[in-house]
C-alpha cells in the first residue's frame, strides 16, 4: 500500500480548491488516497473536508471526507483574484509537499496552478515557474517536462521559448540528456522495462536529407544513433507530421519532440482534458495538471477537474511503480 499523494493548494484564488473538492469526489471510492495542503477556510463553502494531523491519518477519513493537512495563510482568498499577500504561504505550501515526499510521508507531490507574477510580486519568488522551483529544492540541475494521457506520452526537448530560438537552443548535450532522462522515468515511474522512444526531427519531413535544413542529420541523427548503439529502443529522426496518427502511436511508449507546439498541439487535441504535465528526473515524484489558475472561472462552479483527476490517478501509478511506501 502506498502512501497518500500530497496535494498542494496552489493559487488558492484559482481553481485549486475547487477543483481538489470535485477530485476527491470522484477518487473517494478508488483505492490510494491523497491529502490537501492548503488553508481550510479557502475551500467552497460547505465542502466535506476534514482536517488531520499527519499524512497517516489520510486514509482512514478519505472515504468520507477531503483530508486537509492545515496551512494557514494571510486571510480569505478571493476567487477570481490573485493576492501576492498570500504568496509567502503559497511557496511554503510546495516546500512542505516536498518534504513530505522526500521523507516517505507521501508517495508523490501534485501540484495545483500558481501565480507565477503573485508570488513574484508578494514574496520576490525567484524561479521562472512551479518545475525549476521543485528542481532547485531538489538539488537537481536538469529535469525534463513530460505530457502524459492515455493516448500519448510527449516530452518536447525546448519549452518555453520563441520558436526562433529553437535552433540555437537544441544542441547534441540538450537533446541526449532529455532522453536519458526520458528513458530512466518510464522505466522507473511508468513501469515499462525496454521503453520505445520516437525522436522527432526538427525540420519538416525531417529534413528530407538536407533539402529542408541539416539540424536533423548533424545533431539528432548522431544522438539517436549513439543510445541506439547503447541498446536503447531509439528512433529518428522522423518526420513529425506522421508520427501521431494511431497506428504511429502504437509503435512508441513515447515522443520526445524538438520544441513546445511540436509536442503540446499532438496531446491537447487527442486528449485536451486529460493530459497530465510530469516532472521526470527529481528525486520524487510530481504530477500537475495541465491548465493554469483559470481566474475567470474560479469560484463559479464551471471548473473541469478532469485533468487533476488524472494526475492525482497517475501519481498514484507511478508511486506503485517505484515501490514509494510509507
Amino acid at each position: 500500500m502506498t502512501a497518500p499523494v500530497a496535494l498542494t493548494v496552489g493559487e488558492p484564488g484559482g481553481i485549486g480548491p475547487e477543483i481538489a473538492v470535485a477530485a476527491w469526489e470522484t477518487l473517494r471510492g478508488e483505492d490510494g488516497a491523497f491529502f490537501w495542503i492548503g488553508d481550510p477556510s479557502h475551500l467552497p463553502a460547505g465542502s466535506p473536508a476534514v482536517e488531520i494531523d499527519a499524512p497517516d491519518d489520510a486514509a482512514a477519513v478519505f472515504g468520507q471526507a477531503l483530508p486537509v493537512l492545515r496551512h494557514d495563510f494571510a486571510g480569505p482568498a478571493e476567487p477570481g483574484q490573485a493576492q501576492p499577500a498570500h504568496a509567502q504561504a503559497v511557496i511554503d505550501v510546495i516546500a512542505r509537499a516536498v518534504d513530505l515526499a522526500r521523507s516517505g510521508a507521501a508517495s508523490a507531490v501534485c501540484t495545483c496552478p500558481i501565480h507565477k507574477k503573485a508570488l513574484i510580486d508578494g514574496a520576490g519568488f525567484a524561479y521562472p515557474g512551479h518545475t525549476e522551483y521543485l528542481a532547485a529544492l531538489a538539488g537537481v540541475d536538469r529535469v525534463v517536462m513530460m505530457l502524459a494521457s492515455d493516448a500519448l506520452r510527449v516530452v518536447p526537448t525546448t519549452i518555453h521559448i520563441p520558436l526562433s530560438d529553437v535552433p540555437a537552443v537544441l544542441t547534441a548535450n540538450l537533446l541526449e540528456e532529455t532522453l536519458r532522462i526520458t528513458h530512466a522515468g518510464l522505466v522507473r515511474d511508468f513501469g515499462i522495462p525496454e521503453p520505445r522512444i520516437a525522436v522527432a526531427g526538427l525540420n519538416p519531413h525531417a529534413g528530407e536529407g538536407g533539402a529542408m535544413g541539416h539540424e536533423d542529420a548533424d545533431l539528432i541523427e548522431p544522438v539517436v544513433q549513439k543510445l541506439h548503439d547503447e541498446q536503447m529502443l531509439v528512433f529518428g529522426p522522423l518526420p513529425a507530421d506522421t508520427m501521431f496518427h494511431a497506428a504511429a502511436r502504437a509503435r512508441y511508449d513515447a515522443a520526445v519532440c524538438m520544441y513546445h507546439d511540436q509536442a503540446l498541439i499532438p496531446i491537447k487535441t487527442l486528449d485536451f482534458d486529460r493530459g497530465v504535465n510530469v516532472t521526470l528526473g527529481l528525486p520524487f515524484i510530481r504530477t500537475s495538471p495541465d491548465h493554469g489558475t483559470a481566474f475567470d472561472i474560479a469560484g463559479k462552479g464551471l471548473a473541469n477537474p478532469s485533468s487533476l483527476i488524472e494526475a492525482l490517478r497517475l501519481a498514484h501509478r507511478m508511486a506503485r511503480a517505484r515501490g514509494v511506501s510509507p
